[in-house]
């Protein structure tokens, strides 16, 4: 895995600007935003602790239920925070204005959270998944010992990647070679004289786990400023869904064959992204998930929720956001798994694409 994409991923951060809400405030004058700056590769209830004494003296009487939400819509705390941002902010908005609710917690647009225990065990039932995508079992995050599950979640926490890479390399969790490096550094060896033959076009194949966010709108736009606004929940499909990689010799398995794996239904052999639209014979969006063997309880599995069409249409890729960058389609799949997947094993990709009305929910 290439160490430098690796470490910007890990010290990647969202500047937040959090108030907190006007029905909440019990004093005068009210209490002005704090800043925070918040990892990438975390999760909200995290920065509870550094939120909660900020404006605990204005806070009505009562037991915290901590929730945030964006322009009206409570976030979902087992997404990464790194995630939230690159979905509902098309045009990045810096700082990142969220509202912080101590009260009321909506337990109807909301699973619970009970702190930070609530983070990590979904967190780890999410490593479990992803070793059973990769491997065909999960016994080696099973059988992780309470030292190391204790000094993983402590690495995730901190953005400690030294530590994270120290537990994690223990699990096995080996899911593609990187045939891009394995190909420059092959030729870098062929032009010395002394290189091994055997590695070149024969990458290893594998099953990849994958978080699909994909977020359908009718209305067109040239600048990201104008995308409309998520403000539901049902706007969004959730999908788990691994992608196995089949490379040819001497071609490379590229994001946009990913996609197009991810989502056949939108797309034809067309380019993705090009001056005309690719067709699509449906817009069929039925309920997928990954095999999950852990029980996991208070988090909702993340699957699709969009009604099909039966009509032609065309379909356009908008956006596609992975860590915060927008990469280009013809880059290797295998330098993006292996570069900007998060801690849990998963490649979280978040996807903008144009339907017709009539195809989006």
């Amino acid at each position: 895995m290439h160490m430098e994409a690796q470490k910007y991923v890990w010290e990647g951060a969202i500047p937040l600007q959090i108030h907190l809400h006007e029905s909440e405030v019990t004093t005068l004058p009210p209490p002005p935003p704090t800043l925070i700056l918040a990892p990438r590769i975390g999760y909200l209830p995290l920065l509870v602790g550094l939120i909660r004494p900020y404006f605990s003296s204005a806070l009505p009487p009562g037991v915290d239920t901590v929730w945030f939400e964006y322009k009206g819509l409570p976030l979902k705390w087992y997404i990464p925070t790194g995630v939230l941002f690159d979905l509902l902010c098309p045009e990045p908005e810096r700082p990142w204005n969220l509202t912080v609710h101590f009260r009321g917690y909506p337990g109807n647009v909301l699973i619970p959270c009970e702190g930070e225990d609530s983070v990590k065990w979904s967190f780890i039932n999410s490593l479990k998944e992803a070793a059973y995508i990769i491997n065909g079992n999960c016994k080696n995050v099973m059988n992780m010992s309470q030292s190391d599950q204790a000094e993983l979640w402590r690495s995730v926490m901190n953005g400690s990647l030294e530590g994270y890479l120290r537990v994690s390399s223990k699990l096995k969790l080996v899911t593609i070679e990187d045939e891009y490096s394995m190909k420059m550094n092959f030729s870098s060896k062929s032009q010395q004289g002394n290189g091994e033959t055997n590695v070149a076009g024969q990458p290893k194949t594998g099953r990849i786990p994958v978080r699909l966010y994909v977020w359908s709108v009718s209305e067109d736009f040239d600048d990201l400023e104008d995308a409309p606004n998520i403000d539901s929940w049902d706007k969004v499909s959730f999908i788990n869904r691994p992608v196995e990689i089949h490379v040819e010799k001497g071609k490379f398995f590229t994001l946009h064959d990913a996609v197009k794996m991810l989502l056949p239904s939108f797309f034809s052999d067309n380019p993705l992204i090009s001056d005309e639209s690719p067709k699509v014979d449906r817009v069929d969006k039925t309920e997928m998930s990954s095999d999950d063997t852990s029980n996991n309880k208070g988090r909702e599995n993340l699957s699709e929720h969009v009604k099909s069409s039966s009509t032609t249409r065309n379909a356009e890729i908008k956006l596609v956001r992975i860590q915060g960058i927008e990469p280009k389609l013809e880059i290797p799949f295998s330098w993006v798994v292996n570069n900007l997947m998060n801690p849990d094993h998963f490649l979280h990709i978040y996807i903008c694409v144009k339907v017709p009305e009539a195809n989006t929910t």
